[in-house]
């Protein structure tokens, strides 16, 4: 957290660190440009809440080594921009840009989106499902409709979803949530306190992050190189931090696309196991092998103590995301403890949703090999056109998921996405999904858009890159946007 949450004031040397390398947003322009584009970026990112006060011009400055002169140059192009609310000369608060009725909006050309990683729905099946659930409803009608759990064909459809991929589950082993992040959410809100380390991976999901940050707890990175994850890294942090939480992603990882193979979760197994370290895996992406089909879930390799292990799912990425049904696979005495706070958060997951969620994985063997097909297809095409436009960026090799994790020439991935987003094109940078400002030398690109909308990004990206790096790139003809 980069916020006083009594006085709503951001802490200044922890800004300063969130900033990152803001410098390199001024390449080709102003000191000062680079820093509020470094500033907005993370307003939009959600690393700067909206209503906060910036720390004054001097402290800032002296922070970051600058002028003050840059620092109100920067600030006041943000109250320009409607990233600022005040007057100068007095502490402002961060905002987001309100247009008022009338008003000329800018000459910014159409937004293409970069920063979800996900598919539009199977829209015949998915009507099909949601139909079939309106129909066969009518039996939870004559009842409250609250299920802390979820209702039996959803849960009895993940039980056997399970014992199929080689972790034997019963229907009371599951628990359905509104969506993974919900999941995530309750786990946090059952098992940690404010002030709790819990180990991440480094890079990691920043959904996760950010639950982590909204309830004070203190995420500890350990690196997922390109190589994969180091468990003796993960054994040493765990034995030397003593964290309250872990939390992994060891299938089709968000964002390298990486997987740990069997012999990795053997070892992390036995290192959960030994430190007693509670454990929360996130398969959200597991459907979403590309090359290979990944290994059996981790909580299989648990020999003892299988209590620590809670597993997270979602149909947002296998099916749509507008269908918000997630769940946590644990063992019955967890759930238990986690139903009893449960409703001090919500009241459970609406019905006709789970209902339709159950007829959906009826169908899953169909839908899920099409998406694979089209996700190999526009991965192609994103190495093809990488390879054409951006030739010095170097891709991971992941095996699956839905985006390249990609290491940039420079460390200006802040820059890029700040420049993007001035053409019309959203993308986080690098840093949003690590821990304290890192991973400048990273951004991440999903390849779920289709092809005409996934070329235009990639052409708007080469420029934003060629923007910032004051480079020719190479001559492709005009960009449509």
């Amino acid at each position: 957290m980069i916020e006083d949450l009594a006085a709503r004031r951001l802490d200044v040397d922890l800004l300063a660190r969130e900033l990152g390398n803001w410098r390199t947003s001024a390449h080709s322009g102003p000191a000062y440009q680079g820093l509020a584009d470094g500033l907005r970026m993370l307003i939009v990112d959600g690393r700067v809440p909206v209503g906060a006060q910036l720390p004054s011009e001097r402290a800032l400055a002296d922070a970051l080594r600058v002028s003050r002169t840059t620092v109100t140059a920067a600030y006041s192009q943000m109250r320009d921009d409607g990233y600022l609310n005040g007057r100068r000369g007095a502490r402002s608060t961060t905002a987001l840009p309100v247009a008022s009725p009338g008003a000329a909006t800018p000459s910014v050309p159409t937004a293409v989106n970069l920063a979800a990683a996900t598919f539009a729905a199977p829209a015949d099946i998915t009507s099909r499902a949601f139909a079939h659930a309106a129909e066969h409803v009518t039996p939870y009608l004559h009842d409250i409709g609250i299920e802390l759990t979820g209702v039996a064909p959803l849960r009895a459809a993940l039980a056997e979803r399970y014992t199929a991929r080689g972790l034997p589950t019963d229907p009371d082993e599951i628990m359905v949530t509104t969506g993974a992040l919900h999941a995530i959410g309750l786990i946090l809100a059952t098992y940690s306190q404010p002030g709790d380390r819990a180990l991440v991976e480094q890079p990691t999901y920043h959904g996760a992050l950010s639950a982590m940050a909204s309830r004070g707890i203190r995420p500890v990175p350990v690196a997922v190189s390109s190589t994969g994850w180091d468990v003796d890294a993960v054994d040493a942090a765990l034995r030397q931090l003593n964290p309250s939480l872990a939390y992994f992603i060891v299938d089709n990882h968000n964002p390298t696309g990486l997987t740990l193979p069997e012999a990795g979760r053997r070892d992390l197994a036995r290192v959960i196991a030994d430190t007693r370290t509670r454990t929360i895996v996130d398969e959200t992406i597991t459907d979403m092998w590309l090359d290979r089909p990944v290994p059996a879930p981790l909580a299989a390799s648990l020999t003892t103590r299988r209590d620590l292990v809670l597993t997270v799912g979602s149909m947002s990425k296998s099916f749509w995301g507008g269908l918000r049904i997630g769940w946590i696979r644990a063992e019955r005495a967890t759930l238990a403890t986690i139903a009893a706070l449960r409703p001090s958060v919500d009241m459970g997951t609406p019905i006709v949703e789970q209902l339709a969620a159950a007829r959906l994985l009826a169908s899953e063997d169909e839908v899920l090999s099409e998406r694979r097909e089209i996700l190999r297809s526009r991965r192609d095409l994103l190495l093809t056109l990488l390879g054409d436009l951006l030739p010095d960026w170097q891709p991971l090799p992941g095996t699956g998921g839905m985006s390249l994790w990609i290491r940039l020439p420079a460390p200006m991935s802040s820059a890029l996405s700040a420049a993007a987003s001035r053409m019309g094109l959203e993308i986080p940078p690098g840093p949003r999904f690590g821990v304290d400002g890192t991973l400048e030398r990273f951004i991440r690109v999903p390849y779920t858009l289709p092809d005409d909308q996934l070329t235009e990004a990639i052409e708007l990206l080469c420029r934003a890159w060629h923007a910032v790096t004051g480079s020719a790139g190479p001559d492709h003809g005009a960009v449509v946007v």
